[in-house]
């Protein structure tokens, strides 16, 4: 049984974690190619290398947890997440500078909704999909809290003093994850797991189970990245003022928690692989709308928003997937490895989108996104038939 006091820290934990990390390039990207002079892959390629290393850092993060539990791994993911974040406040080498963002990448992986979500499998084994649910509805509010809250920041002391009150926020992150329960102790047997919702799969049918599940994370990771990393430069790219981008771009996080209170509230009856579906086609209809952004302020508000929501639901279905088709005992280490490759290729995003822009424009990113998304989409409504099979 899982508490709402747990399930209330892990929510604002997420909420900070995720705003101060992943969508901190996002916010100061362009004041950081304007202050050290590099190019933006440069600057953007410290984003990707915190992202391969959470792909590395992800099979033993996830065995970490299974052994240890979360309470203590979360904690000092936050003293590291501080640590990143004062790093890059007073960086000045590209050494110094990458260095921050690879330690910020361990961080992350020990801190965002993979580790929490390992958390809550060990509590409650295959019951957890309602605690995983409730903990996104703070988390996808990150970027709609965090890039004005940055912008305010950076307009009064610079990109580097709005860093380093990150990094004071960060710390205030720890006692949240020190508020989970003792279940770390490694002397005594791990509790016991609640029996599954369903028949796991088993044989070649959770082998190919896992690579379409490996697919459509892989696919939904990298365009998140390239989202959170670009989402802005590319609404101002596509003609929209560059202020009403960045507003434009917190309706993601609006999104995103909306779809998931939905989920909530109505999404009982759905299974994790029909909600999967459903995720998936919104990220293609996100896309479509996103190329219509400069002649309709309408498109451009609901590329943000359906992205967000579909990016949302994609997030809980990354957890809940595996409870609904593999053994839930080994939760951490199973999904770390699986979760591995989209971290790596997620690694590559903000850079290839850099890339694309700067070469072709933001329309040409906007059409990879879209062939992705549809990729995701045939990778997520393949993943039912599987299941329906060995029913």
């Amino acid at each position: 049984m899982i508490g709402g006091r747990v399930v209330l820290a892990l929510g604002v934990s997420q909420l900070v974690c995720w705003g101060l990390s992943y969508y901190l390039i996002g916010g100061f990207g362009a004041r950081m190619a304007a202050d050290f002079g590099w190019s933006r892959g440069v600057i953007y390629g410290g984003f990707s290398t915190s992202l391969l290393v959470m792909g590395l850092a992800s099979p033993f993060v996830g065995r970490l947890i299974d052994k240890q539990g979360g309470r203590y791994v979360m904690s000092a993911g936050s003293l590291l997440m501080a640590g990143g974040c004062a790093g890059l406040a007073m960086s000045h080498s590209l050494v110094s500078y990458y260095a921050s963002w690879m330690l910020l990448g361990v961080a992350m992986r020990m801190t965002l909704y993979d580790a929490a979500f390992a958390v809550l499998a060990r509590a409650a084994g295959a019951g957890a999909r309602r605690s995983m649910s409730q903990i996104t509805l703070l988390g996808g509010l990150a970027s709609t809290v965090f890039w004005p809250i940055g912008e305010w920041l950076a307009a009064i002391y610079g990109w580097r003093g709005a860093v380093l009150v990150y990094a004071a926020i960060a710390l205030m992150t720890v006692p949240l994850h020190l508020a989970m329960p003792h279940d770390s102790d490694a002397s005594g047997p791990p509790p016991p797991p609640l029996p599954p919702a369903a028949p796991m799969l088993t044989g070649r049918a959770a082998t190919r189970a896992a690579i379409l599940y490996v697919v459509s994370t892989m696919l939904a990771q990298f365009l998140n990245a390239g989202m959170s990393s670009h989402m802005i430069a590319i609404l101002a790219g596509m003609g929209v003022a560059e202020a009403a981008s960045v507003w434009i771009s917190t309706l993601r996080g609006v999104g995103q928690s909306s779809s998931r209170l939905t989920e909530l509230v109505f999404g009982g009856s759905l299974t994790a692989t029909t909600l999967n579906i459903v995720a998936s086609a919104m990220l293609v209809l996100a896309f479509v709308a996103a190329f219509f952004s400069a002649q309709l302020a309408l498109a451009a508000i609901g590329f943000a928003f359906v992205y967000g929501a579909g990016n949302g639901l994609m997030t809980i279905t990354r957890g809940t997937l595996p409870l609904a088709l593999f053994d839930h005992r080994t939760y951490g280490a199973f999904v770390g490895r699986l979760l591995a490759p989209g971290f790596l290729v997620a690694a590559t995003a903000p850079t290839v989108y850099a890339t694309v822009i700067d070469r072709w424009g933001e329309a040409a990113a906007l059409g990879m996104s879209l062939a992705m998304a549809a990729a995701t989409l045939a990778a997520a409504a393949a993943m039912p038939q599987i299941k329906q099979a060995t029913d």
